[in-house]
């Protein structure tokens, strides 16, 4: 049976560009982020870095807004994660998402994948899931996650969980 331990946590008590997860102990087999967030602008893209290396990122996302879906196959210098809520949907609702990386202390390529849905009583919400890959060859030390402009929004919450298959 799989146990999750809490270890660590951010809750946002200002806006911020960026969490960061360091100092990584490697005493699990896998590790998850939970978290719920909101941008500060118009722009919705989250995205992740590991051990704070900007290359050898390669994804397939699949997006479905309830009337049509889409997908979508990128490889850059981070791991495309998701949509989310930002200043333009209905006030005070955040974006769900969980973020799936296995075997993080292996010596070869790390898949990671995440799942997010955008809630707007509004307007058109989201779900993204994303498949991806890191050429990353050793431990997964730090995890970042960061919006591409502006910043999370204040209650923005983060949290990292270490998984152990007991």
């Amino acid at each position: 049976m799989a146990t999750y331990t809490l270890i660590s946590s951010n809750v946002l008590a200002s806006s911020a560009a960026s969490v960061t997860f360091s100092a990584i102990p490697a005493t699990y087999t896998d590790l998850v982020i939970r978290a719920s967030i909101r941008n500060t602008s118009t722009t919705s893209i989250t995205r992740i870095r590991l051990n704070g290396i900007t290359s050898g990122y390669s994804a397939r996302s699949l997006t479905g807004d309830g009337a049509t879906a889409s997908s979508q196959t990128q490889s850059t210098a981070y791991l495309y994660s998701g949509e989310l809520n930002t200043s333009s949907t209905t006030a005070n609702t955040f974006t769900s998402m969980e973020f799936y990386l296995p075997n993080y202390l292996s010596t070869v390529n790390k898949p990671i994948s995440t799942i997010a849905s955008t809630e707007n009583n509004a307007t058109t919400a989201y779900t993204v899931a994303v498949a991806g890959l890191s050429t990353i060859t050793s431990a997964i030390t730090s995890i970042e996650v960061y919006v591409g402009a502006n910043a999370f929004d204040v209650g923005s919450s983060f949290y990292l969980y270490g998984i152990s298959n007991a």
